[in-house]
C-alpha cells in the first residue's frame, strides 16, 4: 500500500496522542506528494496588502426546495447547498461532504469570514444523513456546530483523515472513521470508502499545522466511482487516482479561493486545472465546489464561475457543471 509519507516533530511539548505516531511514539506531520513550501510572514504580510475583488451578500437567492427523502438504484442525484457542502443520494444512500451551516467559518461567530449567500438548503429540509465525508479539519469544512447538530439528528458515519477524529471525540462525536490515503472502508457489501492523496495542509491553530490528514475521497458503488476532491492543488494524484480507481461517474472539484495565484498555487486549483483535473480524471460528469460563499482568497465572488462558463462555451461537449443555489439534478 502507498502510505503518506510523514516528518518527525522536535518539540518540547508531550506528544497529542491522535496525531499518529512513529515508533516512538514520537508525533508526526504529514506532508504532500509534491513538496509544498509553507508560506513565509512575508508572504502574508504581502497577502495582507493585495486587494479582494468585488463581493456582497446575496439576498436574491432563495432556497431550493427539500430534496426527495431517497434516491434508489442506480440514480444519482446531487444538491449544491453552496461551498463544499453538497448532498450526494444515490442507492438509498444519503451523504453530504464538509458540511456547514453556520454564518461564519471561524472559532467564533462574531469574527472571521462571513458567508455571502445562505445555505442553499435548509437544515430542517434535509433527509437523514447516513454518511459525512470530511476532507480535512480547516474551519470552512469542519464546522464544530454543523457537524454536532447532524450527530445529534442523524448519528452519521464521518469517514476522514488519520488525527481528525481527536476533534470529534471533543465534541462528543464518536462515529469519526479515519482512513491513511488509499485505505479504503467497507460502508457495506455494496458500498466502500477509499481516501485518496490531495495537494493541501491542515490546521486550526498556529500550533498544529499538518498534524492532521488532509484527504480526498472516492465511493466505490456498483453504479460508478464518485470521487470528492477536498481542497486541493494542481499535482500527479489525479494521475494516480485515475490509474488506481479508474474514472469517476462523478467528481467533485474546486475552483475558488484561488487568486493571487503567487500565494494560492500550492494548495488551491484555479478554475483551468480543476477543467483540466477533470479531463485527467477522465470524469463522466464533474461539479464545481469552494466558490461564491466565503471570501477566503483574493479572487471576486463570480470570477471562478465566471470562468468555467467562459470553457464551456468553448467546450460545450464537456461536463463540468456549475449548480445553480440550492439546484438538485440528476446524473445522467
Amino acid at each position: 500500500m502507498e502510505m503518506f509519507r510523514c516528518l518527525r516533530v522536535n518539540s518540547t511539548r508531550s506528544a497529542m496522542p491522535n496525531y499518529g505516531t512513529l515508533e516512538n511514539d514520537m508525533p508526526v506531520k504529514y506532508q504532500n506528494l509534491e513538496y509544498t513550501k509553507k508560506p513565509s510572514f512575508k508572504d502574508f504580510w504581502n497577502l495582507a496588502r493585495t486587494p479582494r475583488k468585488h463581493w456582497k451578500y446575496r439576498n436574491d437567492l432563495k432556497q431550493g426546495p427539500p430534496p426527495p427523502n431517497r434516491v434508489m438504484g442506480k440514480d444519482l442525484r446531487v444538491t449544491m447547498i453552496n461551498h463544499m457542502t453538497l448532498l450526494i443520494q444515490t442507492m438509498g444512500l444519503n451523504i453530504l461532504t464538509d458540511p456547514i451551516w453556520s454564518k461564519r467559518c471561524s472559532p467564533f461567530q462574531w469574527a472571521g469570514p462571513k458567508r455571502y449567500r445562505s445555505p442553499g438548503i435548509l437544515f430542517t429540509d434535509l433527509p437523514p444523513i447516513d454518511m459525512i465525508l470530511l476532507s480535512h479539519d480547516h474551519y470552512d469544512h469542519m464546522d464544530k456546530t454543523t457537524l454536532r447538530k447532524l450527530h445529534e439528528a442523524y448519528q452519521p458515519t464521518i469517514i476522514t483523515g488519520k488525527g481528525v477524529s481527536r476533534h470529534l471525540r471533543k465534541w462528543n462525536i464518536n462515529t469519526g472513521v479515519e482512513l491513511d490515503w488509499w485505505e479504503t472502508h467497507h460502508w457495506s457489501e455494496q458500498v466502500q470508502i477509499t481516501a485518496t492523496p490531495a495537494k493541501h495542509f491542515s490546521g486550526r491553530t498556529l500550533w498544529d499545522r499538518n498534524k492532521t490528514l488532509w484527504v480526498g475521497l472516492w465511493v466505490h458503488t456498483p453504479n460508478g466511482g464518485i470521487y470528492f476532491a477536498g481542497d486541493t492543488g494542481m499535482g500527479t494524484h489525479f494521475e494516480q487516482i485515475n490509474e488506481k480507481l479508474g474514472a469517476p461517474r462523478l467528481s467533485l472539484i474546486p475552483i475558488g479561493a484561488f487568486q493571487p495565484r503567487w500565494f494560492m498555487a500550492p494548495v488551491h486549483l484555479d478554475p483551468q486545472q480543476a477543467w483540466e483535473a477533470h479531463k485527467i480524471l477522465h470524469s463522466q460528469t464533474s461539479i464545481a465546489t469552494h466558490y461564491g460563499t466565503f471570501a477566503l482568497a483574493m479572487d471576486g465572488q463570480s470570477e471562478p464561475e465566471d470562468e468555467i462558463l467562459r470553457y464551456q462555451q468553448q467546450e460545450p461537449e464537456v461536463n463540468f457543471w456549475i449548480l445553480g443555489h440550492g439546484e438538485g439534478r440528476l446524473l445522467p
